[in-house]
């Protein structure tokens, strides 16, 4: 009986490696918990992120990607946001359903072609599907039904603070989905963890130097890019941190930006941010290599 557990939690693996991959996490119980914390939300978000890993997973397998990427979880977390972030901004009808498949085998298809060239997509795949989609529903309306705008509470605390903000990755507001997801974080990166926590407060300080909504800042909406940015970085030399900073700072602005001109940010202000950071990386160092030693 243990064997045949073991055996099917090493099936599963991929899927839930590719929910883990929304915060760079390679780990299967990491997606369990991010899994249960998506759950938390709701049960139709749930859902959505499962069918959209299946589906991004197993296009992956049907064209025949490399199976180590497959497994690494690579070709899942694209597929597993759009899922959701399609049944957070429409009601989950038969259209969207559908919408959530050809969404789902597109991301995976973009997501090969940054991998193939080999350049850090990131979540860009799925920016670049649901912003597709919802250019095409903003323009034939009659498609979808919208899903009806809510009042989200938050407390001015920043212990409301750091849940939200790592929430809000995966579009939860949920404060139990927030911890499910931090724990989820401490158990494969625990550096990563303490990474979060620290984006969190700075991009919640900048949000406010620049008069942001208090409810949205305690909501997590200025910091989950820079979580993300944090995350990504994370690590114990010093250009480490110089570069999470950089990212962090940078993905706030943007967000900023984006909120000023009503445009829908999704994580691009964490892609553009890191993009940003790398290729300063990459001429800094080539700097140092052109100084004769």
């Amino acid at each position: 009986m243990m064997a045949k557990k073991q055996s099917l939690f090493i099936a599963i693996a991929p899927f839930l490696k590719g929910v883990a991959q929304i915060m760079l996490q390679e780990n299967a119980w990491t997606g369990l918990l991010f899994l249960v914390g998506i759950f938390c939300g709701s049960l139709t978000m749930g859902l959505a992120a499962i069918f959209s890993v299946l589906v991004g997973t197993f296009t992956a397998k049907f064209f025949k990607y490399d199976e180590g990427e497959i497994n690494s979880g690579l070709y899942g977390f694209s597929a597993t946001l759009v899922g959701v972030a399609l049944v957070v901004f429409f009601e989950p009808t038969i259209m969207i359903w559908l919408t959530i498949f050809i969404g789902s085998m597109l991301a995976t298809s973009i997501q090969h072609f940054f991998i193939v060239k080999k350049i850090p997509g990131f979540t860009f795949p799925f920016i670049l599907v649901t912003w597709g989609f919802l250019a095409v529903f903003h323009y034939f309306p009659a498609l979808v039904t919208l899903q009806p705008q809510t009042v989200d509470v938050a407390g001015n605390s920043d212990l409301i603070l750091f849940p939200h903000a790592i929430g809000q990755v995966i579009f939860q507001g949920s404060v139990w989905a927030g911890i499910a997801f931090f724990i989820g974080v401490l158990i494969h990166k625990p550096i990563a963890a303490v990474y979060t926590l620290i984006a969190t407060l700075i991009s919640a300080g900048i949000a406010y130097q620049f008069g942001e909504p208090l409810h949205d800042i305690y909501l997590g909406l200025l910091s989950y890019n820079a979580v993300l940015c944090a995350i990504t970085f994370a690590g114990t030399k010093r250009v480490d941190f110089i570069l999470a900073l950089l990212s962090i700072v940078l993905s706030v602005l943007i967000m900023i930006m984006m909120r000023k001109l009503n445009l829908p940010a999704l994580t691009f202000p964490f892609v553009a941010a890191t993009w940003f950071s790398l290729i300063a990386k990459h001429i800094f160092q080539a700097k140092r290599q052109e100084i004769p030693q």
